[in-house]
């Protein structure tokens, strides 16, 4: 290969190929300088390039064709019962801090226990929760994978974890709006959700 195809924006793709870009990333700046260049180049394969500057994160993500569809690039995951519920609750903890015009910390940063609380309000009164609450690290471990919970680098007592602003973009308030819906149907016809 020759190394004059390589454009200067060429690491910022492969990075954000993988995940998600955040702004202290070595490649933000390119992510920032080639935007357009980027989205050309991405767009070939059917991506569009998304910049949060202001959240500080950039992720690229497929575009809907004319049938709702998308070219498959990349796979949807299932998430499991538990793991969608807690995500669900997540981005209502988010949702619920950026609505709140006194707070001055741009970053919302919650524990095990706070997650375990809020997600047990949402779990039928007939779940196992003594198995949820046996699993729930492994739950939390599979969201920092997912990248809507960051762990902290080093800190002291109780793990705080931030949730990352990418949750937002990836459950819209029409799907709260949804699960809540069906939280109703639920508790009125006691179906499964």
């Amino acid at each position: 290969m020759n190394s004059s195809n390589i454009k200067p924006y060429s690491k910022a793709i492969v990075k954000l190929l993988k995940g998600i870009v955040e702004k202290d990333d070595v490649v933000w700046n390119d992510v920032l300088s080639y935007q357009s260049d980027i989205q050309d180049y991405i767009a070939v394969i059917g991506l569009e390039l998304i910049v949060k500057k202001d959240e500080g994160f950039a992720f690229v993500k497929q575009f809907k064709l004319d049938d709702d569809k998308t070219m498959n690039m990349v796979s949807r995951r299932q998430y499991g019962f538990e793991v969608s519920v807690m995500l669900i609750v997540l981005r209502q903890i988010l949702e619920d801090f950026d609505s709140n015009p006194t707070m001055q910390a741009t970053d919302k940063y919650v524990t095990a226990a706070e997650i375990k609380e809020e997600t047990e309000m949402f779990l039928p009164t007939s779940y196992n929760k003594v198995k949820f609450e046996n699993d729930l690290n492994t739950y939390i471990d599979r969201i920092v994978g997912f990248g809507f919970l960051v762990e902290p680098k080093h800190q002291e007592g109780e793990k705080r974890y931030k949730i990352h602003r990418i949750i937002k973009e990836k459950i819209t308030l029409d799907d709260l709006s949804d699960f809540k819906n069906q939280l109703n149907s639920y508790d009125a016809g006691n179906e499964s959700i």
